[in-house]
């Protein structure tokens, strides 16, 4: 820049996202299961009922968050490589409703079931998917009054 050379860094925290030099995420990952595991600590130190509606609302405004956070940025792509960090990631959640009173003893997926969640995986599908949406339906019109199935796609100039 104007004959000045630029420093050259391993890793960078921007609004606080991690990236490194080589744009792994595996620093940020870290990070998010590192902020959420001190959380969900606090809340196991502090909190005295494990009631699930209770404990549902503290993990969705307090836990969840931290993993999630500009997870658009960092989405892994569930392929061979990946599995240890969406696996470490999930263990989270796991691990959260584990602390439930009444379904903390039950599989993991039984407890998603009867909890209303779903895998964190699934939920970065569906918020990629509704960004795709949200790109696409930038671009093209829709008649509106139809039902989905009937929908025409109608390119705008």
């Amino acid at each position: 820049m104007k004959g000045l050379e630029l420093q050259k860094v391993e890793q960078e925290k921007d609004l606080g996202v991690i990236t490194t030099s080589t744009l792994l995420w595996n620093d940020q990952i870290e990070s998010c299961i590192s902020k959420a595991n001190q959380v969900m600590c606090w809340i196991a130190r502090n909190l005295i009922s494990r009631e699930k509606s209770l404990m549902l609302r503290v993990y969705k405004s307090l836990v969840r968050p931290h993993l999630e956070y500009c997870v658009q940025a960092w989405n892994l792509a569930i392929e061979h490589g990946n599995w240890s960090s969406v696996l470490r990631l999930e263990s989270v959640q796991r691990r959260y409703t584990r602390m439930i009173e009444t379904v903390g003893l039950l599989p993991y997926s039984e407890r998603l079931q009867i909890l209303g969640l779903t895998t964190l995986a699934e939920r970065r599908i569906r918020g990629d998917l509704i960004e795709v949406f949200k790109i696409l339906s930038w671009h093209f019109k829709y008649r509106r009054g139809l039902p989905l199935w009937k929908i025409r796609v109608e390119f705008s100039k």
